[in-house]
Parts: C-alpha cells; structure tokens; sequence
C-alpha cells in the first residue's frame, strides 16, 4: 500500500474538483447512518466551501424524474450550475460527467453523495483504478444504515481512497489564516454551517464588539 503523506498529499484549492452525487429526496428518505438534516447542513457546508475556495463543482442526479430534484439548498449555491441527470448508477461510467470533470485539468477528486455504499463507492472505486486522487466526504454522505456507511468506508480505503468531513476539507483548503481573501469566505460558511464553532466565532465578535463598561466612579 503507498501511504498518503507528505505536504504533496494535502488537498489544495487550485488542484481540486468537487462532485456532489444524487443528493436527492428518495435517497434521503432511507438515510439511516445519520441524522438526515445534518447531511444536508455539512453537504451545503461543503458546497459553499468549495465555492468560497473557488473550486469546480460538479451536480449530478440519478433519474431525477422519479427520485426527486437535488436539494434545493445545493442548487441555490450554485444557480448558474446544470444539474448532469443520469442514468447510470455509477456516476464514473456517465461520460458527461467524466468529460466535465476532466476538463478542469484537476486530479484531486472530491466526491460526496447518497448513498455511502452505492453511488459514491462505485465512482471511487474506478475512478482510483484510473489513477485520480480520491478524496471522499464522509459525513456529506449517508447510506441505509450505520454498518453499509462503515463498510462503504472500509472498502474505499482498501481500494486507496482518502476520508475526510467537510470542515477538515476546508481547513486544508484554506491551510493559512493569512489567505485573508478566503479566510473571510470561509469563516462565513462556518459561521452559518459548523454548529458549535460557528456560533463560539459569532460569541467571540459580539464580545470583540462590546464596549467595557466604565468603572463606577
């Protein structure tokens, strides 16, 4: 097995292409790994990173006609995106969305997407066999229980894959606090999307913004 490490194997912004895959209503519906809104809070999460870090994005359903439209909080980040519908359960064997992601000109593959075990381990899989840096989101997936989510993981990994959640994404994305331009953009998406931290940065400004009381006299 070739270990991923090194400065080299960190995600970077300008090496990165992001597909987001059938995150849609009848997928949804049968999540039962996670707690179905806080799939679609870190896949927007997720989605505006990559935006704020203006990293490609790629929008694919499955037989949208039945299964549903994608979430309409990820089309809202993207308005100017067309959704690729398929037919193919495996995204990887859609030629159009190859074709899209490829002319990026990116290696670093970022997927995440209903379900764990389905629709996001199968274009894994080939795509790593065909030499791309996989990288997969976990908790912007969901699968139809706890252990097809964990096994989907265990198999990605054997296969070469690399794990990650959406707010480790985008602090490798971001990496220094200096990039002022993408700290900004990034630190609203947290505010808006990373619980507990968003709202201890909202706390920390409310008190950056209070005045100190004078003493009393």
């Amino acid at each position: 097995m070739t270990f991923r490490n090194g400065l080299a194997s960190l995600l970077r912004p300008e090496d990165s292409v992001l597909v987001l895959i059938d995150h849609q209503p009848y997928q949804l519906a049968n999540v039962n790994s996670h707690e179905p809104q806080m799939v679609i809070n870190n896949t927007v999460g997720l989605a505006k990173a990559a935006k704020a870090f203006g990293v490609p994005t790629i929008l694919t359903s499955v037989l949208a006609a039945r299964g549903g439209l994608l979430f309409p909080q990820i089309t809202d980040v993207f308005p100017e995106h067309e959704v690729i519908d398929r037919t193919f359960i495996n995204t990887w064997e859609d030629r159009a969305v190859v074709d899209v992601v490829k002319a990026t000109g990116r290696k670093q593959l970022v997927i995440a997407g209903l379900w764990t075990e389905v629709c996001v381990a199968m274009p894994t899989i080939q795509a790593l066999g065909e030499g791309w840096d996989v990288t997969v989101i976990t908790d912007a997936c969901g699968a139809v229980s706890t252990e097809a989510h964990q096994v989907a993981i265990q198999r990605m990994i054997a296969a070469g894959a690399n794990m990650m959640t959406w707010l480790a994404l985008a602090a490798e994305w971001q990496r220094d606090w200096a990039r002022e331009e993408s700290a900004a953009r990034l630190t609203e998406v947290i505010a808006q999307h990373a619980g507990g931290s968003g709202i201890a940065y909202l706390w920390e400004q409310q008190l950056l913004n209070t005045p100190v009381p004078k003493n009393a006299a």
